[in-house]
């Protein structure tokens, strides 16, 4: 079966504690398994996974690249947190993968502050999806499907 990254990065295991009237009240479990139902609506499996470490993320998206070049993945979901504003590493790494990628934030970064504006993910990402609230991971996953695989869109 071909699978579907989702990769979160710093403070989303903090995801329905921290700063609930910006994030919500949804804990990462929560949208592990909304991920996992989109998944499984588009007979995709999930690989779910969140670090708090900027390498481990680039590490993360150089193997699922690899995993799409293998035939074995579709592509990734990256909510990227703090490091999409800051990571020219991470921006590299999903160029450099060829890794295709929706980029998702739950809060509309565009109307907080400023240096939420820029994204170094965003110019190298196949889509982006923001403001919608922890159901954003299930536009992106199935806005990645749509893009890579239009025949079989629902």
């Amino acid at each position: 079966m071909t699978t579907v990254f989702v990769f979160n990065g710093p403070n989303l295991n903090l995801l329905g504690v921290r700063r609930p009237d910006v994030y919500g009240t949804t804990v990462l479990a929560d949208v592990e398994a909304l991920c996992r139902d989109e998944c499984a609506r588009h007979d995709l499996e999930l690989d779910f996974r969140q670090t708090n470490h900027e390498g481990v993320l680039v590490d993360w998206v150089q193997e699922a690249g690899a995993a799409v070049k293998a035939g074995t993945a579709l592509g990734a979901v990256l909510n990227a947190a703090a490091y999409t504003h800051t990571s020219v590493a991470l921006h590299d790494a999903v160029e450099g993968a060829e890794l295709p990628t929706i980029e998702v934030h739950v809060s509309n970064v565009h109307g907080r502050e400023t240096f939420r504006h820029h994204s170094y993910v965003s110019p190298v990402a196949a889509g982006i999806v923001v403001g919608f609230g922890v159901t954003g991971y299930a536009l992106a996953i199935d806005g990645l499907v749509r893009l890579r695989r239009p025949s079989r869109s629902v």
